[in-house]
């Protein structure tokens, strides 16, 4: 009878710690697996659709961002024409623009001629920080479809 008094009190701490990790999920950082199956799942929408409506969703679409994934997309000169985290970007030329550590990996987006995987730093959405990122490219004609994984 003693175990049903405390029952309240355990439903309680129940609630909180599966509220808890809910919220903790939301928060989750995602696989390089799920970057590439974003980046290749974002190629083929670009290819059914075109650029135009592609760049648009991929920019401010809820539907292309999923915790700290999101789609960005450069042309071949390396300007973005597409970005899920930061649309201010759109329009940029970022080819010779350094991440963090002076790396300029926009020169490694550009040379893949079908797809591939490109390691730099990049401003989570998640947490705000600079973090190591590795980020799966598909190439589509011009245009490379980028779809990164944070390494916190």
């Amino acid at each position: 009878m003693k175990a049903l008094s405390n029952l309240p009190a355990l439903i309680v701490a129940a609630a909180l710690a599966l509220g808890l990790a809910a919220c903790g999920q939301s928060e989750k950082t995602a696989t390089p697996d799920a970057a590439k199956v974003m980046a290749l799942k974002a190629a083929a929408y670009l290819k059914e659709v075109g650029p135009e409506k592609a760049f648009d969703a991929f920019t401010n679409s809820d539907e292309w961002k999923d915790g700290d994934l999101y789609v960005w997309v450069d042309d071949k000169n390396g300007v973005s024409v597409a970005h899920g985290f930061q649309p201010e970007l759109v329009g940029t030329n970022e080819l010779d623009v350094p991440d963090a550590d002076g790396k300029y990996y926009m020169h490694d987006v550009v040379a893949i001629t079908d797809q591939g995987w490109v390691d730099y730093k990049w401003k989570s959405p998640t947490t705000g920080e600079i973090a190591d990122k590795t980020s799966y490219i598909v190439r589509v004609d011009d245009y490379f479809v980028g779809v990164g994984a944070y390494k916190y």
